[in-house]
């Protein structure tokens, strides 16, 4: 889209383009809708659906050309998806765990027990596995109860799975886990959906200290970042969305998104500095800056050094070991 564009979906929540339908060359007048965690393709929608034919399980291609959104409904691409589940899955290797977490000071709370899960991962290794119905009951209630298994130890939970948006909130009886596998910062947890039952397992082997190896942003200082005269950190949209958003409050997420900035607390970890910053959201990337320029100089930060980020217990941990 233009700067144009984009100012004013920022800003109006919505803006009106041209949708062309590539498989019939047919153009329609629609709109973008800003959802927050997600966006809306409104306008000229239900007419498609009718004029398609379009079911459960096509998949829809979409790209943006000359300015204007094209889309495709391909017939041959129709993946068949069931009314519901007439068998169970068989039970999957033991070995196969597609959801793995390392447990952050705050997964570990008693006091507020959750265990927060990206987003993707759930919808790609769970979700996925659910009758449309139950899906669409989650999008509904927000919320859907479901049996979960200690692999473990072999107890069963009841728990409900929580709709929150960009991640998703494993709550019920995890307060009660944390206590009784006596789970701490650093261990990793690991997930699977099998048999209508979610497991789960924290194998003492694989204890993780929450150190230099548990670092899930990294990436290579380029010449804007270490620009003294404009200083601020670049960060992609996605990776601070997974890894510092989705331990968040519902609150602090919501002032981010109206205000387009928030204040942090920040620590280096090679030397222990604290620092207050604020976390500045720009679209498809966020800006981290305030202390930034000081930062700079004080490390003698320069292009092609690597920074490492992460977030843990309320704070912006950074890295760029020499």
């Amino acid at each position: 889209m233009t700067p144009q564009q984009q100012d004013h979906l920022r800003a109006e929540g919505q803006v009106n383009f041209n949708a062309q339908d590539d498989d019939t060359n047919e153009i329609s007048s629609m709109k973008l809708k800003w959802r927050g965690s997600y966006y809306n393709l409104i306008g000229k929608w239900g007419k498609i659906v009718r004029t398609k034919g379009l079911e459960v399980g096509q998949e829809i291609k979409l790209g943006w050309f000359n300015g204007c959104l094209h889309f495709s409904v391909p017939q041959q691409q129709i993946v068949a998806v069931p009314p519901m589940r007439l068998a169970a899955p068989p039970l999957v290797v033991h070995d196969h765990w597609p959801i793995r977490k390392v447990l952050t000071s705050s997964d570990v709370d008693p006091n507020h027990p959750f265990l927060p899960l990206p987003r993707k991962s759930v919808e790609d290794h769970v979700l996925a596995h659910w009758p449309p119905h139950e899906r669409e009951r989650l999008r509904k209630e927000e919320q859907v109860s479901v049996d979960a298994r200690d692999y473990d130890t072999g107890d069963a939970h009841g728990m409900k799975l929580k709709w929150r948006g960009n991640y998703y909130n494993l709550i019920g009886k995890w307060g009660n886990i944390i206590r009784q596998r006596g789970l701490g910062v650093g261990q990793e947890i690991r997930l699977r959906w099998a048999n209508n039952c979610l497991y789960f397992s924290v194998p003492d082997d694989r204890y993780m200290a929450a150190g230099p190896n548990n670092w899930p942003i990294k990436k290579a200082l380029t010449l804007s970042d270490v620009d003294t005269n404009h200083p601020f950190l670049t960060l992609p949209g996605k990776a601070v969305e997974d890894h510092i958003l989705s331990y968040w409050t519902h609150q602090a997420q919501e002032q981010l998104r109206h205000e387009h900035q928030v204040g942090v607390n920040a620590r280096d970890d090679d030397t222990g500095d604290s620092y207050v910053m604020k976390l500045k959201w720009r679209g498809s990337y966020y800006n981290l800056i305030g202390k930034w320029g000081k930062i700079i100089r004080e490390k003698r930060l320069h292009v092609g050094m690597e920074i490492r980020v992460r977030w843990d217990n309320g704070c912006l941990i950074f890295s760029v070991p020499q």
